[in-house]
């Protein structure tokens, strides 16, 4: 049974006006001192949202009801855009080359997984990006690569390939310039709502990103 379909995804007319963001897992355990000691138990997020804020017509809901039966409710996984978060730089930028380094030549290693980096001063923290969308635009040391030339890129995992004599030199910095969908599924079993539910902001209709086994 297939488990994922790359497309099509999610409507983008219902994804642009819905809400959602990452979520960290952790501990907090209170001491008798009153300090709170803190335990990040994920190494990456999980994205969740709430699909039923774009779905502000009878059309949408058809859009929704349509698209839930087809992956059979929380069954089968899907792309969603994140309209917030959805490229390898800020929103306000176009995608270029050199926007992250997703790892460094050994003279040996020929596949480097997509990955986004959040930098604020001194600190920073990576995200795996297996959903990217083509183009994909990859550097070596700063010199642009060209793709199906010096490298392949599988769009279902986010993993870049090089090939032939392209291999990236020991030391040298390779980056990467793209746009990416979430891996997702339907949260609920049941879609079970009125259109009125929908009007007055009561009804919820939560995703869940798929992390396939990341801590």
């Amino acid at each position: 049974m297939t488990t994922f379909i790359e497309s099509p995804r999610f409507p983008d007319d219902i994804s642009y006006g819905s809400r959602g963001g990452p979520r960290y897992k952790t501990t907090k355990v209170a001491v008798a001192s009153g300090a709170i000691y803190r335990n990040l138990l994920w190494s990456y997020p999980r994205h969740e949202y709430d699909m039923a804020y774009g779905v502000n017509t009878v059309a949408k809901h058809e859009q929704l009801l349509y698209f839930y039966h087809v992956v059979g409710g929380p069954a089968v996984g899907f792309r969603v855009k994140d309209w917030l978060d959805f490229k390898s730089c800020l929103l306000a930028a176009a995608p270029a080359a050199t926007d992250v380094q997703i790892g460094a030549g050994t003279g040996a290693l020929t596949a480097f997984q997509l990955i986004k980096t959040y930098v604020r001063g001194s600190f920073s923290r990576s995200r795996k990006i297996i959903k990217p969308i083509s183009p994909v635009l990859v550097a070596v040391a700063g010199s642009a690569k060209t793709e199906g030339v010096h490298f392949n890129v599988d769009y279902a995992t986010g993993i870049v390939t090089f090939t032939g004599g392209n291999i990236p030199a020991a030391g040298q910095a390779v980056t990467a310039g793209f746009q990416f969908d979430v891996p997702v599924c339907f949260a609920q079993d049941l879609h079970q709502y009125t259109w009125k539910d929908f009007a007055s902001g009561m009804a919820q209709v939560p995703l869940l990103e798929l992390k396939y086994g990341d801590a």
